[in-house]
């Protein structure tokens, strides 16, 4: 299985990987984001400045999800056929033993163009779900305000996130003498989500602090490292690590259900095309 698969892989054209790379992203994406939607509501009312009961307590969990529907898709379909991409032009010209900081270079860019889509989506969600009433349209700066903070999380988070799925499906692959089945992708998967999600979680409190300040709010004040250190001057370290466990969990378990969701559609994506 292992062999007849690599062999319908390399027997694809670099179009036909990328295009199966974003079907099965857009598809991973928004089965994952709809399916976890309230723990991510229950997280960032955890994280709000505002206060849990006041950003809406375990009220209206699918408040927010509108802007998800329409935005989870392109995000992770630009998220991945651009991680796919770099690694299919980059990495026949790189020896194996270097793949990995291919990964983490593929993950990085991939990164920081899906949050093009991703940041004013998380923008909009997040002050929906924390209940804040905007009584005029987002101007375009306010949409991307969370920007920088929300790359500065990604990154991370996609450098430690995408090596660790491809050392953990390799090191099972060689384990087991053939290729990871879906479910297997889906544990791996799973793992590096997880671990990511823990090791970045203050950053994640920033940023969602930055998303659901005012409107009004200046510059200096919407910094990240200004949110963190409010926080920590407020909280201490239990208030940087807010959210930790739905975050964790809700990431985990989103793991498992988005590389599961992306490996199963990429076989079949790929058995489509090899005919």
């Amino acid at each position: 299985m292992f062999h007849k698969q690599e062999e319908s892989v390399s027997n694809l054209s670099k179009r036909s990987i990328l295009f199966t790379s974003f079907i099965s992203g857009a598809l991973a994406g928004i089965v994952c984001d709809v399916t976890l939607f309230p723990l991510d509501t229950l997280k960032t009312r955890l994280q709000s400045q505002h206060g849990f009961f006041k950003s809406g307590g375990f009220k209206q969990l699918y408040k927010g999800v509108g802007p998800v529907v329409l935005g989870s898709a392109p995000s992770a379909a630009i998220f991945f056929i651009t991680y796919e991409g770099i690694k299919q032009y980059s990495q026949p010209y790189i020896p194996d033993q270097y793949h990995s900081i291919i990964h983490m270079v593929a993950a990085s860019s991939s990164e920081v163009t899906a949050c093009l889509v991703r940041v004013p989506v998380e923008v909009i969600k997040q002050r929906k779900q924390a209940l804040l009433s905007d009584t005029h349209q987002l101007r375009l700066r306010t949409l991307y305000r969370g920007y920088g903070s929300t790359v500065l999380r990604d990154l991370p988070f996609g450098v430690i996130q995408m090596p660790l799925w491809e050392y953990f499906k390799l090191y099972w692959t060689r384990q087991i003498q053939r290729e990871c089945t879906p479910l297997e992708g889906a544990t791996c998967g799973s793992a590096s989500v997880g671990i990511s999600a823990a090791i970045t979680t203050p950053l994640d409190v920033a940023k969602t602090r930055i998303m659901l300040s005012s409107t009004s709010a200046e510059k200096e004040e919407v910094k990240i490292s200004t949110m963190l250190r409010e926080v920590y001057r407020d909280h201490g370290i239990k208030g940087l690590f807010a959210g930790f466990l739905p975050r964790v969990t809700g990431f985990t378990i989103g793991g498992f259900i988005f590389f599961g969701v992306y490996e199963q559609a990429r076989e079949f994506c790929i058995s489509y095309f090899s005919q």
